[in-house]
């Protein structure tokens, strides 16, 4: 996309569901907002029958476990939210309002395909201001055990790098490396499932996750086996599921990154981390206004180091 203003949707858009985790049905509207007022999520049916306007930014963000959860200070929340951020992320989408009256967001099929399908039909539209991006000036790396996530100075958009690397030889080490743009995760991020280990499954339940997973919305390993009829979208379905999550969670930097994402072996905590080390300087970063970006990029394979395959919710 090239615009050089901000954006909306061109009408609300309604989703019913229910939440990988809670298993809560659930009733999602994504409502067209004014400029600057970035995207923010409405929680209604709390239990003391107040609702709550919740930013969707990286200093909201309350648990990192499983999925990316946002609260605030009340105890409103909204949880497994980077699914649909990726989506209006990858189609520069500024201005939402997202109405939701349960504490998870629409699991769907495990993907952000529903998210697709139907801003595709609806469209976006220009607004009168132009956009402000995050522009990366400094490296800024996270570390944890034999992973890491940084953010690095990059001239030409935003390009995520992401490796993951199994014990499970269905799935092993794999990377992708993408230039972000709506045509790219349409066709080749959008549709990855999350995944997950059926020898995980009694544990997320007595923990409280995974309630609502099912082979509808979850790739599912089961020792050497792929549950699921279908089998994979991608044979490399595990390592772009990571990347829309990646997307997701790096849309909670508040506005549109330029810049170099990389990770190995990452996920939500240290998605978020590298945002929460990379706001901590002033010197890291600086904003600017609305370069033109290349209309869309394509995703590149640098190995797929095995073949792929995949349940619960991963919940990784």
């Amino acid at each position: 996309m090239t615009f050089g203003k901000q954006t909306t949707l061109r009408d609300r858009i309604e989703f019913k569901g229910a939440g990988v985790h809670s298993n809560a049905p659930v009733r999602m509207v994504l409502h067209p907002a004014d400029v600057n007022s970035g995207i923010v999520f409405l929680r209604t049916n709390l239990p003391n029958g107040s609702d709550r306007l919740i930013e969707a930014k990286w200093s909201n963000v309350s648990m990192t476990e499983l999925c990316t959860v946002l609260g605030d200070p009340q105890g409103a929340s909204v949880s497994t939210v980077e699914h649909l951020l990726a989506t209006f992320s990858a189609y520069g989408i500024d201005n939402v309002t997202v109405e939701v009256d349960g504490p998870e967001v629409p699991i769907m099929d495990g993907s952000a395909a529903a998210y697709v399908e139907a801003i595709d039909q609806i469209g976006v539209v220009e607004q009168s201001l132009p956009r402000r991006y995050i522009k990366v000036l400094k490296p800024v790396r996270i570390e944890h055990g034999r992973g890491y996530s940084e953010l690095r100075p990059h001239e030409d958009g935003f390009r995520l790098e992401v490796e993951i690397d199994f014990d499970s030889h269905l799935i092993g080490r794999q990377r992708r490396i993408v230039d972000l743009g709506a045509d790219v995760f349409r066709k080749d991020i959008a549709r990855a499932r999350t995944f997950g280990f059926v020898a995980d499954v009694e544990r997320l339940w007595k923990a409280g996750f995974a309630l609502g997973s099912s082979l509808e919305n979850t790739v599912a390993l089961d020792g050497d086996r792929v549950l699921n009829p279908e089998g994979l979208r991608f044979k490399d379905e595990f390592v772009r599921h990571k990347l829309l999550d990646a997307v997701g969670d790096l849309a909670l930097a508040g506005a549109p990154l330029l810049g170099c994402y990389r990770s190995y072996c990452g996920g939500h905590k240290m998605n978020v981390a590298v945002l929460q080390a990379l706001f901590a300087d002033r010197s890291n970063y600086a904003l600017v206004e609305a370069p033109r970006r290349r209309a869309s990029a394509g995703l590149r394979s640098d190995a797929g180091l095995a073949p792929a395959a995949a349940f619960m919710p991963e919940l990784n």
